[in-house]
């Protein structure tokens, strides 16, 4: 009771790598609140996934196995998890905040009235005293965000509801290898015993899924531009820098609203979260909604005509000047010394 749970998500056979991160997350809370750290996996064909999660510090694997969980649909996936987390009563409930989490993590939440943070990008251990009714509580967990438009971060903290649930993007947390060695132990779930008809009412007939072209994510090198590139057509400057550096071009949102690249390059709050060995940011002004997205990087490389742009201060190199001058350079640069 009152440990920290991690709801696992599977895909293509293999535990996702967003599950993993918060593994490493929600073993580094665990540790804080001298508690085991539990995982959840539900699914068909999950034979040996315990041996993924057991190098990320998992105490106790629970899982589901059943053909009727495979695909994910809401119902039957909300019904086992509400049913382990009634008797179980995690105190913490992390899920990666995709597709799968966005949809399963407020029925879930909203089943056992415990309240849901979205999105979050920092998650701590800390007290807080409620003055008005006289309590002070230990142990809560802070679910760190932007919000108002990025305006402002967030500690938002659920007092007296279990457990507290939050979801997190991928990329935002660091997917590290506890101990390579470490054994917990499994918990088979009877899912036919939670299972009712009507959990199972909607069928899925057949899919279709088309894979991403563009790998921002895994890129160490990514070339990102912002607002300042001007056009479409001065973003092939940056996607023949990418080039000769072997990387990918990203893009800042106020880029792709004006058109200037697809939204699947987008970096930042609302797109994708990177943290590649070298980042060269073109003409973006390093909002928070735009950093968010990539202040984890190795290093910063930032070129902008304004000597006074936000970006600066998390840059670890600054070159003030004109894209149109600049990066042309840096491409015969390259190039030249680039065997």
């Amino acid at each position: 009771m009152n440990n920290v749970f991690v709801i696992c998500e599977i895909d293509e056979g293999k535990v996702a790598d967003v599950s993993l991160e918060l593994m490493t997350k929600g073993r580094s809370l665990a540790n804080q609140l001298n508690c085991k750290l539990e995982a959840l996996v539900l699914g068909h064909n999950l034979k040996g996934v315990e041996k993924e999660l057991y190098p990320y510090g998992a105490d106790v694997v629970h899982i589901g196995d059943d053909e009727r969980l495979d695909p994910y649909t809401t119902l039957p996936h909300t019904s086992v998890i509400v049913d382990l987390f009634e008797k179980e009563k995690p105190q913490v409930a992390l899920l990666g905040a995709s597709t799968f989490g966005r949809d399963l993590g407020p029925r879930v939440s909203s089943a056992l009235v415990s309240g849901l943070t979205a999105d979050c990008t920092s998650l701590e251990i800390g007290p807080h005293e409620d003055k008005k009714a006289g309590k002070t509580y230990e142990n809560l967990l802070y679910q760190i965000r932007p919000a108002f438009g990025g305006n402002i971060v967030a500690t938002i903290i659920n007092p007296d509801c279990r457990p507290q649930m939050a979801t997190v993007r991928e990329g935002v947390m660091k997917k590290e290898i506890y101990d390579a060695n470490y054994k917990g132990k499994v918990n088979n779930i009877e899912v036919e015993k939670i299972l009712k008809p009507e959990d199972l009412v909607v069928k899925v007939i057949e899919r279709h899924m088309e894979k991403s072209k563009v790998n921002i994510k895994n890129s160490s090198i990514i070339v990102a531009g912002g607002y300042g590139v001007g056009s479409k057509e001065n973003f092939a400057q940056l996607e023949e820098l990418a080039h000769v550096l072997g990387g990918e071009v990203g893009a800042s949102r106020a880029a792709v609203d004006a058109g200037y690249a697809a939204h699947e390059r987008q970096i930042g709050q609302t797109g994708v979260t990177v943290r590649p060995k070298l980042y060269i940011a073109c003409g973006i002004s390093g909002q928070i909604q735009h950093t968010a997205g990539m202040e984890e990087s190795s290093m910063i490389i930032a070129i902008n005509n304004d000597p006074n742009a936000p970006i600066n201060k998390i840059a670890d190199y600054v070159i003030t000047g004109d894209i149109g001058e600049v990066v042309p350079k840096l491409i015969k640069f390259y190039k030249q010394n680039t065997k």
